[in-house]
């Protein structure tokens, strides 16, 4: 069995915010892989499914950000989990917008969900890094990230939600190859060289064949001109 954690706080205020990422991306998870009811337990929302052949528990902690360990530490202790059980989506202000990155194990970088992760599991658990940006000032840093994305943001974050979904089996399955694969399907998507297929008829037309010189004398020019 899998854990996969969505970071975020819980209520309609922080719904949208950029810290809230995490959330917005299992509950693309839940809804685009016929994911059962989401219900209260283990201080937090779950929802149970199946991706690929593995069984998936998707966790939203309500324990608010900075305790957000309590929570997944309960929940792994209940199903007896080790921390490589434990995939946990995030924001990364680290990372530009729309930009994923999957890591194991490693630091918490100040994230303050994070942090209490570490305190609670360990370091060892697997993350999957969203990039919101960063304000580009330290102390900007917690206003930023508690703010609701921009309106012309809609079309980045959406298609980095669909991909992580579309790769979502291919994660826990621990390809994470063909996982970020599936994301830049969805945020880069290849491109047409853009130039137009020459038309069929044009292809098959045989090239024009120039007139020969006319060769005759003025005066044959007249005489024929009278026959």
């Amino acid at each position: 069995m899998k854990l996969i954690v969505g970071l975020g706080n819980p209520g309609a205020k922080y719904a949208r915010n950029r810290h809230n990422i995490g959330f917005m991306a299992v509950d693309r998870i839940a809804a685009d892989h016929g994911f059962g009811p989401w219900r209260a337990k283990f201080q937090g929302q779950i929802s149970e499914g199946r991706l690929g052949s593995a069984k998936v528990l998707l966790l939203k902690p309500e324990t608010f950000m900075n305790l957000s360990g309590q929570s997944v530490g309960e929940a792994m202790r209940f199903y007896k989990l080790t921390p490589e059980d434990v995939i946990v989506i995030h924001d990364e202000i680290d990372l530009a917008p729309g930009k994923c990155r999957v890591k194991q194990g490693g630091g918490h970088a100040g994230h303050n969900g994070l942090r209490s992760l570490h305190g609670h599991i360990g370091d060892s658990y697997g993350r999957v890094r969203l990039g919101v940006g960063h304000p580009g000032r330290k102390e900007a840093v917690p206003g930023y990230v508690l703010h609701d994305f921009a309106k012309a943001d809609e079309d980045w974050l959406d298609d980095l939600l669909r991909g992580l979904s579309d790769g979502a089996a291919d994660l826990v399955a621990g390809d994470s190859g063909r996982f970020m694969n599936a994301v830049a399907l969805r945020t880069a998507p290849p491109r047409s060289s853009g130039k137009a297929p020459e038309p069929e008829a044009a292809k098959q037309a045989p090239a024009p064949v120039a007139e020969a010189p006319d060769a005759r004398s003025p005066l044959q020019k007249l005489v024929d001109k009278f026959r």
